[in-house]
């Protein structure tokens, strides 16, 4: 069944939601939707939007764990043509396919390859902290959530400077085009188009930074690891994961420790709570608020019956504050235990780059503790997009230590 397209006896007996999930009114207070859609089922049909929603942490887990059938090689989007376009990158793919991407794109992402850049991200990050303590105010997402994804990662990505200047621009089309079929979608299509019209004729082997991930992959097509034709398309692998997320992510982060000074007390007293920090951020304010999977065959979520051919939208940022699964989750707690939040993902689509994300939100964080006595944070302003929730703008103060 295509989304979108009528499913009145195939939902007469299932529980039904009338909400757009990609509207402008769910995107800017998302929250008591998903409590409502959990509250609902373990599936609910998403009218619409032509798509069920499964919004419980252990039924999330269970299908993203399902990879045979509930699959992400006819798309992850919400939209038709986007899924029309997207096959054949690391995230529309199923194994084997997927498997022999991930090992190519995941490589410098790996903890030794991450090992040679750590001390100077660590050093990139004192630095930055160092010059916002000694400004009387700045923007949270362009001044701190931004510099280190654009000044370190896009240069180690290596793409031609024009690539890396519309970098951001082009990752938040691409995530908007990941969800439904609306006027955010359809405005991200040339812009997507205009990345792919660069990935194919700008970013040429003799014009991308020699040793970088971008070259990398040609050197795999020149050893005929992957075909000529797909360095292109896993290029554009590293344009948006390698960015939103973190920034969007950092700025979560630092808003909630300057709403909680408590807590940012606690990470001053004890460092080492600072990945429990980044976990607790990530699972509270999720920057992916979920992907689509295509059911292969037909399948229990629950009680209720996804035929096949139906997609099903995996709200991870709804699993995430599941009451059923967390105590008090709607509050911040940086000693929160955390082992099983799907804000990176889960099963084998987790998030090919989380452990460089936490690098540099560690980096920064760690930073911070030595020398800012305490955050001020004003009212952010929020980026409106299908699929990613973070701001646009987060006015924010830091008082010395």
């Amino acid at each position: 069944m295509s989304v979108g397209s009528p499913t009145l006896v195939r939902a007469s007996r299932a529980p039904v939601y009338e909400v757009d999930i990609y509207s402008d009114e769910v995107i800017r207070d998302p929250y008591p939707h998903y409590r409502r859609i959990r509250a609902l089922g373990a599936a609910v049909w998403l009218p619409l939007n032509g798509l069920w929603a499964i919004g419980r942490h252990a039924d999330v887990r269970a299908v993203l764990a399902d990879h045979v059938n509930f699959r992400s090689g006819h798309g992850v989007s919400g939209n038709s043509a986007a899924n029309k376009i997207a096959p054949g990158n690391l995230l529309a793919s199923d194994p084997p396919l997927h498997d022999h991407l991930r090992r190519i794109v995941a490589a410098p992402l790996s903890p030794r390859s991450l090992a040679m850049v750590k001390e100077r991200i660590e050093e990139t990050a004192d630095a930055l902290v160092d010059r916002l303590v000694q400004r009387s105010s700045f923007d949270g997402m362009a001044d701190l959530a931004q510099y280190l994804p654009v000044s370190i990662v896009s240069e180690l990505v290596g793409m031609p400077e024009h690539g890396r200047e519309n970098m951001l621009r082009w990752a938040s089309a691409v995530f908007d085009m990941l969800g439904g079929d609306n006027e955010r979608a359809a405005a991200a299509m040339p812009i997507i188009m205009e990345m792919r019209a660069y990935t194919a004729n700008e970013a040429t082997r003799d014009k991308v930074r020699p040793g970088g991930w971008v070259a990398m992959l040609y050197d795999a097509a020149d050893q005929g690891v992957i075909r000529p034709e797909q360095v292109q398309v896993l290029m554009r692998d590293y344009l948006g994961p390698s960015l939103d997320t973190t920034i969007f992510a950092t700025g979560h982060l630092m808003y909630l420790l300057g709403q909680n000074p408590d807590q940012w007390q606690m990470l001053r007293d004890d460092p080492t709570l600072i990945p429990n920090a980044i976990n607790e951020a990530v699972r509270l304010e999720s920057p992916i608020r979920g992907f689509t999977r295509y059911a292969a065959a037909d399948r229990h979520v629950g009680d209720t019956l996804i035929p096949s051919g139906d997609r099903a939208l995996i709200l991870y940022a709804s699993a995430n504050r599941d009451e059923r699964r967390w105590e008090r989750p709607d509050t911040f707690d940086v000693k929160r235990i955390l082992t099983d939040h799907v804000g990176f993902g889960h099963g084998i689509h987790s998030c090919a780059g989380m452990q460089l994300a936490r690098l540099e939100i560690r980096s920064i964080v760690t930073a911070m503790t030595k020398q800012v006595k305490s955050i001020q944070v004003g009212e952010p302003t929020l980026a409106m997009n299908n699929v990613l929730r973070g701001y646009e703008r987060l006015p924010m103060t830091f008082l010395a230590a």
